[in-house]
């Protein structure tokens, strides 16, 4: 996982295990090694006191211990010979003036390797050695220890990263609960000192931007309304204007200002409208848009449409719709839609036969109060608020709306809303 809290994990994690390795193997360095030239001379002593001992006991025997490791024997000792040890003795043995030579052999019968050599009259002579064995588990030992390091010390920097970025996860649990409202349910601010700290910021941001949020709603719906009472007064003093054609540009203008203000106070309403969804035929809707805007005159066909049905608002849907097609059917002269399913989503596809939009433009047609007129030749009545509103209601229904120049010529209008729960399931795979 490519997060903060895994990099800063591992990168802990690495360090201690690093140090650790550094410090074992600095370790090993100053120890000092083994003296095994000392226990050889000692081995060797013993060999010799215990061959001085069989000499002077003549034919005596020593008895055989019930382990089978210790004594005098007529039969040569079995097992395997472990060289080094054997050469370490002999040259004990040697520095010492002595004819004698033995090997060191692996025990049957106990825990310790045995010293074993013939005597002079042909008896065996066997003694355990005084040192342990070499320990056989000795990889398996050094395995487990890096094993037992690796993973006390992962589980105590995961314990401990997690809780210092946890405000940092907090956010990112934060940000992602973000309707497309914009709406966050208060933190509860508890649990350590950091995560209430975070916890009480995030929720005084949630407050602060709703605050904005509502004064912005206000503001707009005051303005809007206050401008319907002088307006109203100045379309009164332009009806007894005497000359036709500056009453009818005085009344243009007003109405035009009257669209400006409805679509503001639409846009606000759509950015903070709660209202339920319930699940609405799209393919009806769409039908009915089409047949309502054709009917006074605008150029608009419907090609097919699939069944579908979606969770919205309906008034809002069919609004949405309504400002998409009026645009492609008057900035782009006439329009063909259609209405499609496609993995799990319901589209509507509007295509026009206009000009498109300029590539470098595409980036800010959601923006309230763009125009592209230039782009498109005659300059056409409007608040430019129209796809604001759409993407506002498309996108708080969790849809996307989607805009392309097609290659042919024309601007494609694509709104993706998500098929309902029983849609969805009946949706051919």
């Amino acid at each position: 996982m490519n997060t903060l809290r895994t990099k800063i994990t591992a990168l802990l994690v690495g360090a201690v295990l690093l140090v650790a390795l550094l410090a074992t193997g600095l370790s090993f360095l100053l120890l000092s090694p083994p003296r095994f030239e000392e226990a050889d001379t000692a081995v060797a002593a013993q060999w010799a006191l215990l061959v001085d001992l069989a000499g002077k006991a003549g034919d005596a025997r020593v008895a055989e211990k019930g382990n089978g490791f210790a004594g005098l024997s007529d039969q040569e000792p079995t097992g395997e010979i472990a060289r080094m040890p054997s050469e370490g003795i002999n040259a004990a043995l040697a520095r010492r003036g002595r004819a004698e030579r033995v090997s060191v052999r692996a025990s049957h019968g106990g825990p310790w390797p045995i010293v074993t050599g013939q005597l002079a009259d042909g008896r065996w002579l066997t003694m355990p050695m005084t040192m342990p064995p070499h320990p056989g588990n000795g990889g398996w030992a050094l395995a487990g220890w890096a094993l037992v390091m690796a993973l006390g010390t992962t589980l105590v920097m995961v314990v401990a990263v997690r809780r210092l970025t946890e405000p940092l996860a907090l956010l990112e649990r934060t940000v992602a609960k973000i309707g497309p409202d914009g709406r966050l349910e208060p933190l509860p601010e508890e649990g350590p000192t950091e995560v209430r700290a975070a916890a009480h910021a995030i929720n005084r941001l949630s407050s602060r931007l709703k605050q904005a949020m509502e004064s912005r709603i206000r503001l707009v719906a005051a303005a809007g309304h206050d401008l319907r009472t002088p307006m109203t007064r100045m379309r009164l003093r332009a009806e007894f204007f005497e000359d036709e054609e500056e009453r009818a540009t005085w009344i243009a203008d007003l109405n035009e200002l009257d669209r400006i203000a409805d679509s503001a106070i639409r846009l606000v309403r759509e950015e903070v409208d709660d209202a339920a969804r319930s699940p609405v035929r799209l393919d009806g809707l769409v039908r009915e848009v089409v047949g309502e805007l054709k009917s006074i005159g605008m150029r608009l066909e419907l090609e097919h449409a699939e069944p579908a049905s979606v969770l919205a608002r309906p008034l809002s849907l069919c609004r949405a719709i309504r400002n998409l097609a009026i645009n492609a059917a008057t900035h782009g002269r006439a329009a063909v839609v259609r209405v499609e399913r496609s993995g799990g989503e319901a589209l509507v596809v509007i295509d026009d036969a206009g000009p498109g939009i300029p590539e470098e433009m595409m980036a800010r047609v959601f923006e309230p109060f763009f125009r592209v007129d230039p782009a498109r030749g005659t300059p056409i009545p409007g608040a430019g608020l129209g796809l604001a509103i759409a993407h506002e209601i498309v996108t708080g229904i969790e849809g996307r709306l989607e805009l392309k120049n097609r290659p042919g010529g024309g601007l494609t209008q694509i709104v993706h809303l998500p098929l309902a729960p029983d849609a969805a399931e009946a949706d051919p795979v």
